[in-house]
């Protein structure tokens, strides 16, 4: 995972739900922009407590 992300889950969290809502339409958008790997990210954010929500585009 990229190191300029926050290693605190509920940081990244929140880093990411602002970045989605700011400037992404999609976690996938995310994801190939920042060069993520999706499966990690979502993986880790799970075993926090939070799960993505396309609808939301959101994590929760």
């Amino acid at each position: 995972m990229a190191a300029r992300l926050p290693s605190d889950p509920v940081m990244l969290m929140s880093v990411l739900n602002t970045k989605l809502r700011d400037a992404y339409d999609s976690l996938d958008a995310l994801c190939d922009d920042l060069q993520l790997d999706r499966a990690e990210l979502t993986g880790r954010l799970h075993e926090a407590g939070f799960d993505y929500d396309p609808a939301r585009n959101q994590f929760r």
